[in-house]
């Protein structure tokens, strides 16, 4: 298979850059036409790959796309989930090269989308199209459901698959979305934080108004936001949410050991980063405090005069914006309904409230020993002669709680990007190393299950 990968090499990637042209960004309403391009190259890309019964699903936002060849009888089925939407490019003039003009240097291929998750995704449509090419035949049969929405937080895609269980079912699920822990030490990550996000917006007065005649005499709305924002963490780094950690699980011994085992350098993190200090939940180290630990972000906050120079002003409306990383048994409604009550009873006199919810998903928790996943560590260690690792993510797929309880099947985060690629980021790449010998891992993977 490796000299199949190599004689295919160069044709892969001129397809692979040729997806990665297409601005398929689906959180801007005037790429709509676009993401709806990247939905059509996907259906055509599946055809090329040997895949039957391919369709492309209109939804109220983006397109899925399914296909699927299911002719290996007696032999488990395994699901593909990826996705074709990419983050907005912003801020453009960070990047060496344009986001969505393809260029490899360095053995890296530089694209928006390149590790996040076209790259990613496109290794399983060439190892199902080398594995056709070479036995006429898959030796498990396989299911595709693409969606053009992840980034988005895949509004649609949960209730389409409540509404088609029996069309998606399958013995894994299998995902390609996620990172090794560093370069040659492949992952499985086996837990997600769930997620939550609102905004807050507070306003007094009807307008602004002149600090010299008013200050001093009415309400600030930016004294009340920033009084708000910081009645939610004790000095501790603790939430003080009353109920926030309702649902949180004892972090017990045997945990602490499988997560120590995973490999952190906290001093080289803070000189990487530029930081003087790390800052946590006391009692935890920082590898437990950002994946097995719930959190709660301020991300941002406006308000008052922004330009050049000083407006004396009392403003009258400011915003904050809030995230919550959620794990166990934490119930995002809940613990929204939690924060919208503690933000109530501290809001300060004068002060008026909204709060908006934005995203809402449910942590996930996946057994380690499950023979699926166990499995794809041994194609790891077979193509990178190194046994995968099981992480604890802090990080949200929110699709992937949903494909584990409704579909009742494993999941298997088997993930060829770095931590280092720039996901989000100004010049996202892609290790090409990691695409081939990804091609080459997924192929091993699906011949070991047969």
């Amino acid at each position: 298979m490796k000299k199949s990968i190599e004689l295919h090499k160069e044709t892969f990637l001129e397809e692979l850059q040729e997806f990665l042209k297409i601005p398929s960004i689906s959180a801007v309403s005037d790429h709509k036409s676009d993401v709806e391009k990247g939905a059509k190259w996907v259906a055509t890309a599946l055809e090329k790959t040997g895949m039957e019964n391919i369709e492309v699903i209109e939804t109220d936002g983006h397109p899925i796309v399914y296909a699927d060849w299911l002719h290996a009888e007696g032999q488990p089925t395994i699901l593909i989930y990826g996705h074709y939407d990419v983050q907005p490019a912003d801020p453009l003039d960070l990047w060496e090269t344009p986001p969505f003009d393809p260029v490899i240097r360095d053995n890296k291929l530089f694209a928006r989308g390149a590790t996040d998750d076209k790259g990613q995704l496109f290794i399983h449509m060439k190892a199902v199209e080398l594995l056709m090419k070479e036995n006429g035949k898959l030796p498990v049969n396989v299911k595709f459901c693409i969606e053009g929405e992840e980034e988005i937080a895949s509004p649609h895609l949960g209730p389409f698959i409540t509404d088609h269980t029996e069309k998606l079912a399958a013995d894994a699920v299998l995902i390609s979305d996620t990172s090794f822990i560093k370069e040659g030490l492949p992952a499985i990550c086996t837990s997600l934080r769930g997620a939550l996000a609102m905004e807050v917006n507070v306003k007094t007065a009807n307008t602004d108004l002149h600090s010299g005649v008013y200050g001093g005499g009415v309400p600030n709305a930016v004294h009340s936001l920033v009084h708000l924002l910081d009645s939610l963490h004790n000095q501790d780094g603790t939430i003080a949410v009353e109920g926030f950690y309702e649902g949180v699980p004892e972090v017990t011994n045997e945990l602490r050991e499988e997560i120590a085992q995973i490999p952190s350098d906290e001093e080289e993190m803070k000189n990487d980063l530029g930081l003087t200090a790390l800052f946590g939940e006391e009692g935890f180290s920082f590898k437990e405090q950002t994946g097995i630990r719930p959190t709660l972000e301020l991300n941002g906050i406006s308000g008052g005069y922004q330009g050049d120079g000083i407006k004396t002003i009392v403003p009258s409306e400011a915003t904050g914006k809030i995230s919550c990383r959620l794990v166990g048994e934490q119930d995002p409604q809940r613990v929204y309904e939690q924060i919208e009550k503690h933000l109530n009873e501290n809001l300060p006199a004068g002060t008026t409230m909204t709060v908006n919810q934005f995203i809402q998903a449910r942590p996930v928790s996946l057994d380690s020993n499950d023979p699926m996943i166990q499995k794809a560590a041994d194609a790891y260690e077979e193509v990178y002669g190194v046994r995968a690792l099981f992480p604890k993510e802090g990080g949200s797929i929110p699709i992937v709680e949903v494909f584990a309880r409704v579909l009742q099947a494993p999941v298997v985060l088997m993930g060829f990007g770095l931590p280092s690629e720039n996901l989000h980021a100004p010049n996202e790449h892609f290790h090409i190393e990691n695409f081939t010998k990804g091609i080459e891992t997924v192929c091993t993977y699906f011949t070991s299950l047969s």
